[in-house]
């Protein structure tokens, strides 16, 4: 059964500019996901979808394969990661005839999860029969403190719950934290969703869950990672 990594990276990045290659902990930000998946034991390609000339040849340096770059269509702000992961299996079909049995999605911005964490999420499919499994983490507040507020400043209500005084007494509740995505290509080719009917859940500690999206993030997720690795 072969399985695809897929590590999606365009060039532009509103928030964070070149946020994919900057530098964390003394390495390009890719370059962490990229590791990972070479050092778990379970898959067989990895492959860095990107349109940008100077990410591809890093993503090449630090191991991963980038057989052509993403299309233009694909490399705007509104392209989403199911977009990508399809127009590249597309693209593998026709220029390679290759197509493997699962896609590992894999989002740069997610540096603090461990090819462990792969390993993990790969055997629980096994395990369950599972058309895919998703990374979650549980929330860190009741939902019931969780309020919108009105252009005026007051405050509206967001789910009909009653409210919780103490967090020991809310229900478990996770949320994505986008780190990994291991799906069979046939389910996502035809139901053309990350999170079919089938799917479990892998759960995975706060500390591993920072999806970089701002700079505090960035911050949050060097420490980490500088103490994890003595650096």
């Amino acid at each position: 059964m072969k399985t695809l990594a897929i590590i999606p990276a365009r060039g532009g990045s509103k928030g964070i500019p070149r946020k994919n290659i900057k530098h964390l902990a003394g390495k390009p930000l890719i370059s962490w996901s990229i590791e990972a998946a070479l050092t778990s034991s379970m898959v067989d390609r990895i492959i860095v979808s990107t349109d940008d000339e100077e990410i591809a040849g890093i993503a090449i340096k630090s191991g991963a394969n980038v057989p052509f770059l993403r299309s233009v269509e694909f490399a705007t702000d509104t392209a989403t990661s199911l977009d990508v992961v399809l127009d590249l299996l597309d693209s593998l079909k026709t220029k390679e005839d290759y197509e493997p049995d699962f896609i590992l999605l894999l989002q740069p911005t997610s540096p603090l999860r461990t090819s462990a964490d792969i390993q993990a999420v790969m055997s629980l499919q096994m395990q369950k029969g599972a058309d895919a499994i998703v990374s979650f983490c549980e929330i860190q507040h009741p939902v019931s403190w969780f309020r919108e507020i009105g252009v005026d400043g007051k405050l509206l209500p967001l789910l009909q719950t009653s409210m919780v005084t103490r967090r020991q007494d809310a229900k478990e509740i996770y949320q994505l934290n986008g780190a990994v995505y291991f799906i069979k290509t046939s389910v996502l080719k035809k139901e053309r969703v990350f999170l079919p009917e089938n799917t479990f859940a892998y759960i995975m500690p706060p500390e591993r869950s920072i999806d970089i999206d701002v700079d505090w993030d960035f911050y949050l997720a060097g420490l980490i990672l500088k103490d994890r690795y003595g650096i």
